[in-house]
């Protein structure tokens, strides 16, 4: 993360994303492109298993504010989020999950949002008044439970932290992003945990407008939906012994900024 040129960076984490990624890129592009904010837009490709590097390179060529970054090896989302925002310029720092439909109306309320509440952290949220969402209800039920565990573990003062959609100040970040381990999941209440832990309690959320299609995966039963959940509710309950049983995030000497940037692929 480099001194802001730019007031947006949105980090896009990709893998196995090669039939939508190209129109993604764009659509995002196009969406920020109408909002009054500067900005970049950082495609990280997590994993070279198929042609999601090759087609986001391609837009890339073509769009000035597009940049294509990645590894060979799949490790997870949460890493290829934290690479991403670790290369951003933006003086306003957030990620959009490939994938999602990024309406101009949606991103700029949410930015918006952001400058009104001279937020610290601004999340998207399913349960906002003024979100517009098309969400399986099985999984709704399942949102809802989850969120009253984060609730009790971490005390974050939030309705829904599930929205692939965070903005954060760019000084936050120098101070969480050395601290964070998840990779894959629950990395971003990882993120929100530690950040309030150090105080940055400013975490407010804003509406989105969404239409989620999780066709393929409509039964709660299906082996990688559980697979999904089985691993979330892990990763959260280690933050939560990371975070109040063992005192891990606390000691600022343990984590460099400078030694972070510097294993960061260019």
């Amino acid at each position: 993360m480099k001194q802001s040129s730019v007031d947006v960076s949105i980090v896009v984490p990709a893998y196995k994303a090669e039939k939508f990624i190209a129109d993604n890129l764009l659509q995002f592009d196009q969406a920020m492109s109408q909002t009054r904010y500067s900005y970049e837009i950082i495609c990280v490709v997590d994993g070279y298993s198929d042609k999601t590097k090759q087609k986001a390179l391609k837009v890339s060529r073509t769009k000035k504010n597009i940049r294509v970054v990645g590894y060979k090896t799949n490790v997870g989302k949460g890493n290829a989020v934290r690479i991403g925002m670790g290369l951003a310029n933006g003086r306003i720092v957030g990620f959009v999950d490939a994938g999602i439909e990024l309406s101009p109306n949606g991103i700029s309320m949410l930015l918006e949002h952001f400058e009104w509440y001279k937020a610290d952290i601004i999340i998207g949220s399913k349960r906002h008044p003024a979100s517009k969402i098309e969400y399986p209800g099985f999984r709704v039920v399942m949102s809802v439970v989850y969120q009253i565990l984060v609730r009790i573990l971490f005390g974050l003062n939030v309705k829904d932290t599930q929205v692939g959609m965070k903005f954060f100040k760019a000084e936050i970040l120098k101070k969480i992003l050395p601290r964070l381990l998840v990779k894959k999941f629950a990395f971003d209440i990882e993120m929100l945990a530690v950040a309030n832990s150090l105080g940055y309690k400013k975490i407010y959320e804003a509406p989105v407008e969404l239409k989620m299609n999780f066709s393929g995966t409509s039964t709660i039963m299906t082996r990688k939906f559980v697979n999904v959940v089985a691993g979330m509710v892990w990763d959260t309950l280690a933050v939560f012994y990371r975070l109040r049983i063992i005192g891990y995030y606390k000691n600022d000497s343990k984590f460099s900024w400078a030694k972070f940037i510097k294993n960061l692929p260019s």
